[in-house]
């Protein structure tokens, strides 16, 4: 099939970039890897951050003040002015569309407290926001004849003198290897959390696809050492407690029943004093306990509930253990307000890297950012597209993808990669995690070498090709080991503690490092990495070889 416009990801960023390039007369195609309901966006429970009063500028200069303070400088201000002089235009374009957030007595919307602000401007529907809005917009996009493409894997994007050209997928139904033309595409596909498996609130195929394709094409990536741990995960299992709580008056205490820290304090803050409070011997608890059940039950519905079906807690009258999980990840493709240096292509959402969260984000931003750049990245395509015709495909792109589809299915293997997926995530975790170290980064790394040497070794157990689960897991894996690389890599040349990016052996902050590390690959095999401040080349830092 052949669009005009092409989105890969189905989550807020994605739908709302559909919405927007969408016109009356032009074929728009939202391509998820999965179930179109499943996206990180529709388990965003928190809420979204906006100043609703649009004249207000008092308001919003503080939301933007509390958005790069919280980044820890590195915050792009351009794009953070945008981001928080949109937000009330958002709010009421989402209203429009159908989404019903909390309201006052008064029929205003509701807001509460999130960590790192310093008004109340976090918009809600109870603790299921990113469901709700997720849902409205994909009934917006279906209203409007957005195409939905579902089960396909995104192997690469092809180009033709630096413009892009489609889209080369996996049919995940018949494991065929297909190609969308297209004039214009928008990667929207989430972040990498899920290379932390076994320790991120992210499904375990959150494992940076788009990044890799990024990689594949010649584009950099942005600051992919940060990133964010949520403080508050189930003690049991990947479920989130949603900031929520905390904004609703949750307190954190260890088993000793203290308080230790400030619950609103930024996530890398209080994810930090959660592990120091494991290193003593303690065990860390939320306590909801004081809040009256009528508020528990209207504001934290779902989790009222989850944490009595999956733990046994009533979490009205018992303190319900926790831990800190990956979360959500900073870096991602590099842009210039969703536009890559390829033309026609942008990116936007939780995979792009356009520079509003800097080292650390603000609770309450993520739906926002995904919904106010997925608009602009729409609304670039639709403009893009105009008197443009389609371009070749390169073909060659689609045999060597096609070649190693085959490989996969035609030979035989004795490896699991679901043992070396788990390995990975703990690796991440304990080496790359909420601490790291130079001794722990080198180990990450020799071992994520090792899982390369043997990932090629893979191949399918079961040889159908219909709807192969082990097929696309294996390229999962790929693609993670990958991305993985270039976290460890840019958190090496992080050579001190700046937001999500904690060094044991340089606990301080760097003036001299108020700038983003770019990784990308100039040649197949290698990787180099650049230190770049305020948008000029300032050292060229190291080449890795792989």
């Amino acid at each position: 099939m052949i669009y005009d416009i092409i989105v890969v990801g189905g989550g807020v960023a994605g739908l709302m970039a559909a919405i927007e390039a969408k016109s009356g007369t032009n074929k728009v195609a939202l391509i998820t890897k999965g179930n179109l309901f499943k996206s990180n966006s529709s388990l965003a429970s928190g809420g979204i951050n906006a100043v609703l009063d649009t004249n207000d500028q008092i308001e919003i200069d503080k939301h933007i003040e509390d958005t790069y303070r919280g980044g820890y400088g590195l915050g792009n201000k351009k794009a953070i002015g945008y981001m928080c002089h949109r937000a009330g235009f958002i709010i009421e374009k989402l209203e429009e569309y159908g989404v019903e957030f909390a309201l006052n007595e008064d029929g205003s919307i509701a807001q509460r407290s999130f960590g790192g602000g310093s008004s109340k401007r976090t918009c809600y529907v109870g603790d299921k926001t990113g469901g709700a809005i997720t849902g409205t917009l994909i009934k917006k996009a279906k209203s409007m004849g957005v195409d939905f493409v579902v089960n396909n894997f995104i192997m690469n994007i092809t180009q033709l003198d630096n413009r892009i050209s489609g889209v080369v997928s996996i049919r995940r139904i018949d494991s065929s290897v297909v190609v969308y033309p297209a004039k214009a595409v928008i990667l929207a596909g989430g972040g990498y959390g899920g290379i932390y498996r076994g320790y991120s609130t992210n499904a375990p195929d959150y494992t940076g696809d788009l990044h890799a394709v990024a990689l594949r094409a010649g584009l950099r990536l942005k600051d992919m050492e940060f990133v964010q741990f949520h403080p508050t995960g189930l003690a049991k299992g990947s479920y989130l407690v949603s900031e929520a709580a905390r904004g609703e008056g949750g307190y954190l205490v260890n088993s000793l029943g203290d308080r230790f820290v400030d619950e609103l304090e930024t996530r890398d803050v209080v994810s930090r004093a959660i592990l120091r409070e494991f290193e003593k011997g303690h065990e860390v608890f939320i306590d909801l306990r004081h809040l009256s059940l009528q508020t528990i039950e209207t504001k934290l519905p779902s989790l009222y509930k989850s944490a009595y079906n999956m733990m046994g807690i009533n979490v009205s009258t018992e303190l319900l253990p926790i831990k800190p999980l990956a979360h959500y990840t900073m870096g991602g493709i590099e842009s210039d307000m969703t536009q890559t240096t390829i033309k026609g292509l942008f990116v936007c959402g939780e995979c792009a890297a356009v520079g509003v969260h800097g080292a650390n984000r603000l609770g309450g931003n993520s739906l926002l950012e995904g919904v106010v750049f997925g608009e602009l990245a729409g609304q670039k395509a639709l403009k893009y597209i105009q008197n443009r015709k389609l371009l070749p495909i390169d073909y060659n792109i689609v045999a060597h993808d096609q070649r190693i589809v085959d490989t996969i299915f035609d030979m035989d293997t004795t490896k699991n990669f679901n043992a070396m997926r788990i390995s990975l995530g703990k690796s991440m975790f304990e080496d790359c995690g909420i601490t790291k170290s130079e001794a722990k980064l080198i180990k990450a790394y020799d071992y994520i070498r090792y899982l390369q040497s043997e990932v090629n070794t893979l191949h399918c157990i079961d040889k159908g090709r219909t709807n192969n689960v082990e097929l696309i897991s294996i390229l999962e894996l790929k693609n993670a080991l990958e991305v993985a690389q270039t976290v460890i890599l840019a958190s090496m040349e992080r050579k001190e503690s700046r937001g999500a990016n904690h060094r044991e052996d340089y606990p301080t902050m760097d003036e001299k490092m108020q700038g983003s590390i770019r990784v990308y690959q100039p040649i197949k095999g290698y990787y180099r990495l650049i230190f770049m401040n305020d948008g000029w080349l300032d050292k060229l830092r190291r080449f890795f070889r792989e």
